[in-house]
């Protein structure tokens, strides 16, 4: 195959995987752009280039900057176009070494419930539409209509998904999940936790990890479960670990776990996976928050919102703060961690549902 055959099948495997992006016109370039960039923004961007393009007629510039999918390989974009290229896609593996028949809960007239593996993607990734939970859960039934995502669990995370048959259940049970859906979580724990309802507050911050306090900080975002049950069990064994995906972290304990039944009150992006670390019980093979644990257990009072809060003078001070305790942090889990969706319900418990024993249960 010729370099340029196989820089076009490249592009195609790209644009399939939904990866390549375009806007009519590009948004204002970041602090980091280079001076090149910027160049070209201004040069693309002056109102009297605009006002030549067709495609822009009637349209704001916000309504011109609005981002879409290119989705075949011909498609054709007018010159000016801003086009964005994933040339390195999050791949998930996984997806090619599931049973995904024997992943399905239950199948209805409105919607499917998965027991998702960990190591998956329910709805995808802005680079990677293509390996996900819906496409290969379609797949597996054979549906002539693609299932739609309702609900997102982590990548590392295994356990109860739904994922609508329709677009009005899509929409019904997007309206449900708050109030009337109840998750349950099984979270094997590297530490003790005690029972009752625990609550952070969390920084409002799009990347991970998650920075939590112990005390109330204006602006943060509350988090609460409640931790139903904490028994202590055999830290699984180095052969299950490894069959399973988890990333060895020397934790300096590894003779009992403690397996966790959590009832997600709020639900913020790896809530309980930062709640847990923040009482000092990471969640075994969480090479993301762990690490941060064993930190501040090597030097007590390292975390500047833990039970030894720093007190700040100015908002700088704390977010500068927020930023070097983050970076204490490890890397997002390869594939997967001891935390499972073990069970969801709605409507009252008209609608319940199991995944079975969690991977270290099996």
């Amino acid at each position: 195959m010729s370099t340029r055959s196989k820089t076009g099948r490249y592009v195609a495997d790209l644009i399939h995987f939904g990866a390549v992006h375009y806007a009519l016109v590009c948004s204002k370039p970041p602090l980091t752009a280079t001076s090149e960039e910027i160049k070209l923004y201004k040069e693309f961007t002056k109102p009297s280039v605009l006002r030549k393009r067709p495609s822009i007629k009637g349209k704001t510039v916000r309504e011109a900057q609005n981002t879409f999918r290119v989705t075949k390989p011909d498609q054709l974009v007018e010159a000016g176009t801003y086009v964005r290229v994933h040339v390195r896609p999050k791949r998930f593996p996984r997806c090619y070494e599931v049973d995904w028949k024997s992943r399905i809960i239950a199948v209805t007239e409105s919607y499917v419930v998965l027991n998702k593996p960990a190591g998956t993607s329910v709805g995808g990734t802005t680079d990677n539409i293509e390996e996900t939970c819906v496409t290969f859960a379609t797949r597996a039934l054979e549906l002539s209509t693609p299932l739609r995502t309702t609900h997102q669990i982590d990548n590392c995370t295994e356990g109860c998904v739904v994922l609508a048959r329709t677009k009005d259940y899509c929409s019904a049970f997007h309206r449900k999940i708050r109030k009337q859906v109840k998750k349950l979580y099984l979270a094997l724990a590297a530490a003790y936790v005690p029972c009752g309802v625990m609550t952070h507050y969390m920084r409002p911050f799009r990347k991970s990890p998650k920075v939590i306090s112990e005390d109330f900080i204006k602006g943060w975002n509350v988090c609460q479960l409640e931790v139903l049950e904490c028994r202590r069990v055999p830290w699984p064994d180095a052969l299950v670990e490894e069959k399973y995906g988890i990333e060895n972290i020397d934790w300096p304990n590894k003779e009992f776990a403690y397996e966790c039944k959590v009832n997600l009150l709020t639900g913020r992006t790896h809530q309980i996976r930062a709640q847990l670390a923040g009482c000092g019980a990471p969640i075994v093979g969480d090479s993301m928050y762990m690490p941060a644990v064993m930190a501040e257990l090597a030097s007590p009072g390292l975390n500047p919102f833990g039970k030894f809060g720093k007190q700040f003078e100015s908002e700088a001070e704390r977010e500068l703060a927020a930023e070097e305790w983050a970076a204490k942090h490890g890397k997002e889990p390869r594939v997967a961690i001891a935390l499972q969706a073990c069970q969801i319900s709605w409507d009252e418990g008209d609608h319940f549902y199991e995944a079975g024993p969690p991977w270290w249960g099996q």
